[in-house]
């Protein structure tokens, strides 16, 4: 029998899943190996990402077909969702959006995180959606499955290019995100914000910038965001914090206090979701717990099977987003009380549906939304 014993999990700089772990569709099984090539390795002085290569992001130009998506679940609180990328960058070790890319066959793990598409007829789409007699107006929420201003927004402005259709016929918008890149759009939502058309939700899982590193690597930090909120409220834009996700004994006990400090910052509207491990996303994040927080690993899952019933994770609509049981009650009743002594809303703003104008649809548009300059693919 074989002495050697399997390396332990180890995480890359910059990147938040540990592994390329297989999609729930590929019909090639996979299972790692180590046949002693390795260089040996000393537990008490291994750096975390000295013997893994560096992952480049990789971008594929996607010329969507259609590009509002309808939701009917009860549990969500919105109807239409736009998503200008596939995968995301930032690389958010809980993402619930992880599973999708196994549709594409590929990875929910570093896949997910670094091999990104980017939708860049998504204005023209939606331009052309908007323009059918049979449209009926509703709040776009812009950015659910993706971080609508993950980095590559810089470079590809895909939201910019969607906000501009939404903004010229006053289309009420729902934003979420965890970056800063918000900010260069104030230009468009403050004016939008004036006639009740856009609210903006900013994620804060934690106010630990050593946690928020290796939970969600590529994130602007917490302090970074609360500054967000802040230039957001002094724009004149509606904002709110979502606490998100809260996992005992790793990012629970900021509860409080993100809420203390978004309130301070300007937020004027809360919420929050506990941990969700669908699909792939539960060995992902199986694997970043021991690779980061082994010593307490077996402690928050214990704690996370408690609130589901036994299980890792339980998809019923009345509680997926935040659980049930004897600790879901306490952390219910925690956000609750703060979020009224706080002054905070768990109501969102109603948007106004009525400014709304279709754009006129011309023959000769574009709407395939190719520029001269694309590329089928690039690495930064």
């Amino acid at each position: 029998m074989s002495n050697e014993r399997r390396r332990p999990p180890q995480a890359r700089k910059g990147r938040g899943a540990i592994s390329n772990v297989q999609g729930r569709f590929e019909r090639v099984q996979r299972e790692a190996f180590d046949d002693g090539w390795a260089e040996p390795v000393d537990e008490h002085q291994r750096e975390p990402d000295a013997s893994l290569p560096k992952l480049l992001t990789q971008v594929t130009i996607e010329q969507a077909k259609s590009i509002l998506t309808r939701n009917s679940s009860p549990d969500i609180r919105f109807d239409v969702s736009l998503n200008p990328y596939r995968g995301c960058e930032h690389g958010c070790i809980y993402c619930f959006a992880r599973p999708s890319h196994a549709y594409l066959d590929l990875s929910p793990g570093l896949d997910f995180e670094t091999k990104l598409y980017a939708k860049t007829n998504a204005a023209a789409r939606l331009r052309e959606e908007l323009s059918k007699t049979s449209y009926r107006c509703e709040p776009i929420a812009l950015g659910v499955n993706t971080d609508a201003y993950q980095p590559i927004e810089r470079e590809h402005r895909v939201t910019r290019e969607i906000l501009e259709v939404l903004h010229k016929t006053d289309h009420p918008v729902a934003l979420i995100t965890k970056s800063s890149l918000i900010e260069r759009d104030i230009d468009l939502l403050a004016p939008m914000a004036e006639k009740r058309l856009v609210f903006a939700d900013i994620t804060i899982a934690t106010l630990d910038a050593d946690i928020a590193r290796t939970l969600e690597p590529r994130a602007a930090t917490p302090s970074r965001r609360l500054r967000t909120i802040r230039e957001l409220s002094n724009a004149g834009i509606p904002v709110g914090v979502s606490v998100a996700p809260t996992i005992p004994f790793i990012t629970e006990p900021d509860l409080e206090r993100i809420l203390e400090a978004a309130q301070e910052a300007g937020a004027r509207y809360a919420s929050y979701v506990v941990l969700r491990l669908p699909w792939e996303v539960r060995p992902l994040f199986l694997e970043w717990l021991q690779a980061h927080y082994p010593d307490r690993a077996e402690r928050v899952m214990n704690r996370v099977r408690e609130m589901r019933g036994g299980k890792d994770y339980d998809a019923d609509f009345s509680q997926r987003m935040s659980g049930t049981g004897i600790w879901s009650d306490f952390l219910r009743q925690r956000f609750y009380k703060a979020a009224d002594r706080l002054g905070l809303s768990y109501k969102r703003l109603r948007l106004d549906t009525s400014r709304f104008r279709a754009p006129e649809r011309s023959p000769s548009a574009n709407t395939s939304g190719k520029r001269q300059d694309d590329r089928q693919a690039s690495l930064f």
